[in-house]
């Protein structure tokens, strides 16, 4: 098994703590087949809240399938542990957000979606209904009265 990191990048105009927000967040990603390297062309998420027993009784993964070209068995677990918020610190650098352990799947690409959420950096306002799926998203700040952004989503896989 390896475990791969999904590292974020984004330019924050005075918002912080930007996480995904419940144990049901979708990570929307892609995954190819270790064994054959067969990629489906749809996207797949894993979520927290969904748990799998994987053969041989060795334990669960958030997501186990059967590759539809090699049918070998794989799966994702999502490490619960290891879920960061990108800060206002973290501005327009790569930094690991969360880990998925995988047995046969690597993981190639990730969708932002719905269901992240950020805090005003001044003001703490909460601003729990954040869309990434454009890689980029705007709100407005009462308390401070300034506009505020996440722009230029972007990502990365590596290796941990």
């Amino acid at each position: 098994m390896v475990k791969f990191g999904l590292q974020f990048k984004a330019n924050l105009e005075n918002v912080t703590n930007v996480r995904p927000l419940g144990e049901d967040f979708r990570w929307f990603l892609k995954l190819k087949c270790g064994n054959c390297g067969e990629v489906p062309d749809k996207w797949q998420y894993v979520t927290l809240t969904e748990s799998v027993p994987l053969k041989g009784g060795r334990g669960s993964a958030s997501m186990v399938q059967k590759c539809k070209l090699c049918a070998r068995e794989n799966s994702i677990d999502i490490l619960r542990d290891t879920i960061t918020p990108y800060n206002a610190s973290d501005n327009e650098k790569f930094k690991t957000m969360v880990q998925f352990e995988c047995r046969g799947l690597e993981p190639i690409d990730f969708q932002p979606q719905a269901g992240f959420a950020a805090e005003g950096a001044e003001t703490g306002t909460p601003f729990p209904e954040v869309n990434l799926l454009e890689k980029d998203w705007n709100d407005y700040d009462d308390k401070a009265k300034e506009c505020v952004g996440i722009y230029e989503v972007t990502h990365r896989f590596i290796k941990c």
